[in-house]
């Protein structure tokens, strides 16, 4: 084993297993892995596996996506900013970016997948608003891997990919909002379907860990800041996770990492718990009751973020002093308008959540003009796969709400896992 996991609350460290994250001792927190080699060796492999010394597994696959990063000068000329440099994840053959769904999340589907693999997990449950569904859905067909997919149905005309196996991906479309899929998952969960845990795993944090790496790389330093948008949080703590190995691997500065993260209004829990420095999500975080009907980010729509829990959002903001933003529908709009302009590439909606508080933050003195800024635009390049790939959309097989029997949720689980029990 490469590494040992550890409870960012108590601080016991232990070997887990499987899809099982969660400290022996019962706290509430994230656990995360600590890597026996505390220097990471750039691998020759092709995309995220270049920084495989730092993921939860021992093998590599074909895959060759990866986060690609430049600096820019089209954006940085326009906001007077001297080294703003955009963490590219997405489809931009020009540039090396070779992401087909288009989102970050592609890093996740795979390095979860092969860490399924390789502790004998033959197929699982994944809760989606969107983005991670197309990863895991695409990469799960690509390598022949079983997954169900469980999505809201307002989210279903966004699930478009270049290639999916029926066989393989099963995907159940859920009358309600994303909160409603979490528990839909839940119930299966309870009929011993492995879920693999989704931000609280640490094959998910770490393979999202790896823009940071590949930045830093390019950069040759840690930044001063960081900007995402959020929806769980997975991403903005594994950025922050990342940037602590970093130091302490020593090479690449003492940079204390700000992380910025932010929000679409009128939906933005984390944004209202972190202005009153509240570690606890409350009701009236809410304003919402579902956020799907009235944002135009739709997939940062998670009611149950890594937030509050030790280790999770709260924690990485209050260490390195962040800020978080609200961000309105027409401000993101007008940003990803204005990064398509000023870099010659379409982005995602949350990608321009993440733009538009940029922007915000430099209107609000919150970051300096010299000062080394890392933009994760987290997804992008969609026109552009539409044209050269082409892609087709994910068909849900089976529609369930709150009050589906368990039965025949479980049938249809039972019949595209057959022999699973």
């Amino acid at each position: 084993m490469k590494y040992t996991l550890k409870c960012c609350d108590c601080g016991y460290s232990f070997r887990g297993s499987g899809f099982d994250f969660s400290c022996p001792h019962g706290c509430d927190s994230l656990v995360k892995t600590v890597y026996h080699k505390k220097t990471i060796t750039f691998q020759e492999h092709q995309g995220i596996w270049r920084y495989v010394d730092w993921l939860p597994v021992e093998k590599t696959t074909d895959y060759d996506g990866r986060s690609i990063t430049y600096k820019s000068s089209g954006l940085a000329e326009e906001l007077g900013l001297k080294n703003l440099y955009v963490s590219f994840n997405g489809f931009w053959p020009e540039r090396s970016g070779l992401v087909k769904t288009c989102t970050f999340k592609e890093y996740e589907a795979v390095v979860t997948l092969q860490y399924a693999r390789e502790n004998g997990i033959g197929e699982f449950l994944i809760a989606s608003a969107g983005n991670v569904a197309n990863a895991f859905g695409y990469v799960a067909s690509l390598e022949k891997s079983k997954v169900v997919l469980v999505v809201p149905e307002k989210a279903l005309p966004n699930l478009k990919v270049p290639y999916v196996d029926e066989e393989c991906v099963k995907l159940v479309g859920v009358d309600g909002e994303f909160s409603d899929a979490i528990s839909i998952v839940k119930k299966l969960y309870s009929t011993g379907i492995p879920f693999d845990s989704g931000g609280k795993s640490v094959a998910r944090r770490d393979a999202l860990s790896t823009p940071m790496l590949a930045a830093v790389e390019h950069i040759g330093r840690i930044p001063k800041h960081y900007f995402q948008s959020i929806s769980s949080g997975t991403g903005a703590v594994a950025a922050f996770e990342a940037a602590e190995r970093l130091q302490e691997d020593g090479r690449f500065g003492k940079n204390f990492l700000k992380i910025h993260v932010s929000q679409n209004k009128p939906f933005t829990p984390a944004v209202k718990a972190w202005k009153e420095r509240r570690r606890k999500l409350q009701e009236q975080d809410f304003e919402v009751k579902n956020p799907l009907d009235h944002i135009y980010a739709k997939v940062l729509s998670n009611k149950e973020p890594i937030y509050g829990i030790k280790g999770g959002i709260f924690d990485a903001l209050s260490d390195t002093q962040g800020e978080a933003y609200g961000i309105t529908n027409e401000e993101a709009i007008e940003a990803a308008k204005l990064f398509e302009d000023l870099e010659g590439i379409d982005i995602v909606s949350a990608a321009a959540v993440a733009v538009a508080s940029l922007l915000k933050a430099i209107d609000q003195g919150k970051v300096d003009p010299k000062d080394d800024i890392l933009l994760n635009v987290t997804g992008g390049g969609l026109k552009r796969v539409e044209e050269d790939v082409g892609l087709v959309t994910m068909k849900s097989n089976m529609r369930a709400n709150n009050s589906t029997p368990l039965e025949e949720l479980g049938e249809l689980v039972d019949e595209h896992f057959s022999g699973h029990h």
